[in-house]
């Protein structure tokens, strides 16, 4: 293989990735897009070869970011992936589920294993307790800070139930691809505040403005109101 079949790219070029054992989608770069508010740490669980992380590092140059993956295996090719693009992230390697620590961070964000099924079909994606899952990545975030998650359409009602409890301020916004149903769900929350939830109008899932041009969503959503 060719150093140029080798690597391919994210957000019009901005991020760099090796291919290896599991390929981003799009998926990451939405999440990466989802982020707001210029967190100064972020945690992303479940990094595997870094899509997400490193697409957040892009939007926010200056924030420390910490990996956390059960696979040893996967946080080799991040550390790759991440040497790849000059960026530093700390990587730990441990099931979420199983992670003994009282750190907490201003963003938490997850490209959860949502889908049940065979893992040869399905890769890092599957057979997650999503409802799990999502309590112990809320249960890392600081006072007042940020989780945030994407997820396929099915999934969205365990995420927000078990975000509820913890959550306000809570924000939802579909994306589409060619059904007529939404296909994924960006969900975030705000831990320990009150805020009432928002459910912003929907977006294609090939919107070339956060794909190619590596817009933020927030930038979009401005747009969108001034039109």
């Amino acid at each position: 293989m060719t150093e140029k079949q080798e690597i391919f790219t994210l957000m019009g070029g901005r991020v760099k990735m090796r291919r290896g054992r599991y390929n981003p989608t799009s998926d990451a770069v939405w999440l990466a897009a989802f982020v707001s508010g210029a967190p100064k740490t972020i945690l992303d669980v479940g990094i595997g070869t870094g899509g997400v992380a490193l697409c957040a590092a892009a939007h926010n140059p200056s924030a420390r970011i910490t990996g956390i993956d059960a696979s040893g295996e996967m946080l080799t090719e991040c550390a790759s992936n991440a040497a790849l693009n000059g960026i530093d992230i700390e990587l730990i390697q441990c099931d979420i589920l199983n992670w003994k620590t009282d750190r907490t961070f201003d963003l938490v964000m997850t490209n959860p294993p949502y889908f049940k099924g065979s893992p040869a079909r399905h890769n890092a994606h599957h057979n997650a307790d999503l409802a799990a899952w999502t309590a112990r990545c809320v249960a890392r975030v600081r006072p007042r800070g940020t989780f945030i998650t994407i997820v396929d359409a099915t999934c969205a009602a365990t995420v927000i139930s078990a975000m509820a409890h913890a959550c306000g301020d809570i924000r939802i916004l579909p994306l589409f691809g060619a059904k007529n149903t939404a296909e994924r769900v960006l969900i975030g929350g705000r831990v320990g505040t009150k805020g009432g939830s928002i459910i912003h109008r929907g977006l294609s899932m090939n919107t070339d403005a956060i794909l190619r041009d590596g817009l933020t969503i927030d930038a979009i959503l401005a747009m969108l109101w001034q039109s």
